[in-house]
């Protein structure tokens, strides 16, 4: 790119960064009305024409939003989800997006704002035995990975649980170790705002279809991407298969047993599937299905140095693994795109960001957990989502050591951002340089 075409890029983007700060003051001036009741359980056929500008005036309008040009690849065709957005994880440039701020039902994608706002708080080797009132409002056909009540399962379990089955019945045990579900809500909603996803209203923590539970492939990107900040959330989120703690039972000689059975994730672009193969360079995130959502998926990849995030909600094909298929060709359209396209918009930084702590190059990880256990699945200083300091970790091995595909991700650079007159610049690289996820 020519000096003058930099200098141009520049300019529009501190120009875009001025009207974002109206976020940081005044969020609900850019933020699209607040969700019905109903919002998430008929959701109507046509996006919204008023709808959040957080990130960029073109987010907020209805339709497909790209920059082609000549060298620009053309997106691909025949996709059918109502939303969709394509965004560079480093520097938070929207690629493209179809919808993006149109609030939907999230499913279980909400689970990545609750994983963010929740796993600072308990280290993964403490143990909690599961009471009958841990499972109460678990959702009927919740997905599960099935939890037992008076067992006992480590956080590590837990954490598993939710990542790898999406499992409801561990959101639930975790939401009461925190206090119980309603104070989870709440929480996970203040995290929200923080992170600027103001499309965001959670009504259950697991992401089970309730009237007035919104969010949308904007705000997904954004929890993701936060999420992303912690070992453990990418640790986990990268797990292919693991070990879980079964029921206590005795054996043939009256002792005490307690065997394990093997889960494995639901993400099949981490996974493959009959009809579809496992993504290459992928890394996670998180995916949903419910009655009212549809499908929803939220992944992150990398390629060449390049790391994309994907969200795809609601495709409207009803083929098998659908959602993945058309995740799998926008990670094909972004990654050739990538350098080529000017950007549409861009992920938000959370309302912290510039502040104290957020210093460039900071080498602070928000991992679960209090202390570092010196292995490569230990957790280190637990920070959440709203301090913006980014690790300088790496993260191997299979999660619980057992069945799970190697993990090699990393984390390096910082915040660099100026805020000059409230306006925060937007010149940083945040937050994913080199996460990389190989196989053994």
């Amino acid at each position: 790119m020519s000096a003058p075409q930099k200098t141009g890029r520049r300019s529009l983007l501190v120009a875009s960064a001025a009207l974002l700060s109206l976020s940081l003051t005044a969020p609900a001036a850019l933020a699209a009305p607040a969700p019905s009741p109903s919002a998430s359980v008929s959701p109507s056929a046509t996006p919204p024409a008023n709808m959040s500008t957080v990130g960029g005036a073109r987010l907020g309008l209805p339709g497909t939003q790209v920059e082609l040009a000549p060298g620009v690849p053309v997106l691909p065709k025949g996709l059918t989800a109502r939303s969709w957005i394509v965004a560079d994880a480093e520097s938070g440039e929207v690629l493209a997006a179809h919808n993006a701020h149109w609030r939907l039902a999230p499913a279980s994608t909400l689970k990545m704002l609750f994983a963010d706002t929740l796993l600072p708080k308990f280290p993964r080797t403490d143990r909690h035995k599961v009471v009958p009132s841990d499972l109460a409002g678990v959702g009927a056909g919740s997905s599960m990975v099935g939890i037992k009540e008076d067992e006992t399962y480590s956080v590590h379990d837990l954490w598993l649980g939710v990542f790898l089955r999406s499992g409801n019945d561990a959101v639930h045990v975790l939401s009461a170790m925190n206090g119980g579900v309603d104070a989870t809500v709440a929480e996970m909603n203040r995290h929200a705002e923080e992170l600027q996803a103001l499309d965001t209203n959670v009504v259950s923590p697991d992401g089970y279809d309730a009237p007035g539970q919104v969010s949308s492939a904007y705000d997904l990107t954004l929890f993701a991407r936060s999420g992303l900040q912690k070992k453990d959330f990418r640790e986990y989120c990268a797990t292919a298969r693991a070990e879980f703690p079964g029921e206590t039972t005795k054996n043939k000689k009256g002792r005490l047993v307690r065997p394990s059975f093997e889960i494995q994730n639901t993400n099949r672009l981490l996974t493959g599937d009959y009809d579809i193969s496992q993504y290459p360079g992928i890394a996670g995130v998180k995916n949903g299905n419910t009655t009212n959502a549809g499908a929803t998926f939220t992944g992150v990849a990398e390629r060449g140095g390049k790391v994309l995030l994907v969200t795809v909600m609601n495709p409207q094909k009803d083929d098998h693994n659908e959602v993945y298929k058309e995740t799998a060709r926008l990670f094909d359209w972004g990654f050739r795109a990538a350098g080529k396209v000017e950007p549409v918009g861009e992920l938000v930084p959370p309302q912290g960001a510039a502040g104290a702590g957020a210093q460039p190059g900071a080498d602070t990880a928000g991992e679960a957990g209090g202390t570092d256990s010196g292995t490569a699945t230990g957790s280190d200083s637990g920070l959440s989502g709203k301090q913006a300091a980014v690790g300088a970790a790496a993260g191997s091995g299979s999660a619980g050591g057992a069945g799970g595909a190697g993990v090699a991700l990393g984390i390096a650079g910082g915040v660099l951002a100026l805020l000059a007159a409230g306006v925060f610049l937007v010149n940083r690289r945040w937050p994913l340089p080199d996460l990389v996820r190989r196989r053994r």
